[in-house]
């Protein structure tokens, strides 16, 4: 779906979707859709710029980043994103943008793909590091055994510090 200017000139949009899991494509292997994602929008013209308002909701299969265990993700987020055609700012110069200003997008053409935004902010929903659990304890850099589930007997490796050598 796109959200074009003409449009939004007319009348204020507003999506009430829900994507089939694996529809959108969010350009990464580190998760996987394990189910629909549902979107509540609000699209509207503010001045030049479009505005969408909206709420994402869905679960992701990932891996624990620790001891790779599957793991799902839920994602909830609240969004509210302002755009503005790249025409305005399209300059041979460079320029600062202000600080009030970093949280602007920009578009080409005709208006803003609402796939593109639902698949950006699912992307940042995803924490950094995903963990099965908060005290997960990896796995074993030598056995390679999960300390979660057996405890190996393994000794601990060295801490080779690039200091060693100076004691």
């Amino acid at each position: 779906m796109l959200i074009t200017l003409a449009e939004l000139e007319r009348h204020r949009i507003v999506v009430s979707r829900t994507y089939a899991s694996g529809t959108l494509d969010y350009r990464t292997t580190g998760f996987q859709p394990s189910g629909p994602l549902q979107v509540q929008a609000v699209a509207e013209l503010v001045g030049s710029e479009i505005r969408i308002r909206g709420h994402i909701g869905t679960r992701l299969n990932a891996h624990c980043d620790r001891c790779l265990a599957p793991i799902e993700i839920p994602i909830e987020r609240d969004f509210d994103l302002a755009y503005r055609p790249l025409a305005t700012i399209a300059r041979e110069e460079e320029i600062e943008v202000p600080k009030d200003e970093l949280g602007v997008g920009f578009f080409s053409g005709d208006g803003v793909a609402l796939a593109d935004v639902i698949a950006e902010q699912v992307i940042l929903a995803v924490p950094m590091k995903t963990l099965c659990r908060e005290d997960c304890r990896g796995l074993c850099p030598v056995c390679g055994a999960d300390r979660n589930r057996v405890d190996c007997r393994c000794p601990s490796p060295k801490e080779e510090s690039p200091f060693a050598r100076l004691k």
